[in-house]
């Protein structure tokens, strides 16, 4: 509810728009040749606050697609939050294109290969 209430929006915007909104879109901090770390910013507080606990249960326990994700992402060395901020921006872009499309959730269609 929190998602369908902050974001109205989804299904009507591409899906780097839709992460943006949330506050989970990487921006840059390059300037020359320097290359900054990229990191997450704006958008609107409330709903990725309202996201984050169950992209961690999914992430972590019960989703065996965001599973599979989470896992690997740690698995190259990321740090578990980084992850789980890649495993809201997933759920997000899916979200996005599920309301667009009239979609129902179907984990072969989205399983890591």
């Amino acid at each position: 509810m929190a998602l369908l209430g902050g974001l109205p929006e989804l299904g009507q915007v591409s899906d780097e728009v839709a992460a943006a909104l949330v506050g989970v879109a990487p921006y840059d901090d390059d300037s020359g040749k320097r290359r900054g770390e990229r990191c997450i910013k704006g958008g609107r507080r409330w709903v990725r606050n309202a996201l984050y606990m169950p992209c961690i249960g999914a992430a972590t326990l019960n989703n065996p697609v965001f599973k599979a994700f989470y896992e690997r992402l740690v698995a190259k060395g990321k740090p578990p939050k980084v992850a789980i901020v890649a495993c809201m921006r997933k759920l997000i872009v899916i979200l996005n294109t599920m309301i667009a499309r009239g979609e129902t959730w179907d984990p072969k269609r989205y399983r890591m290969t």
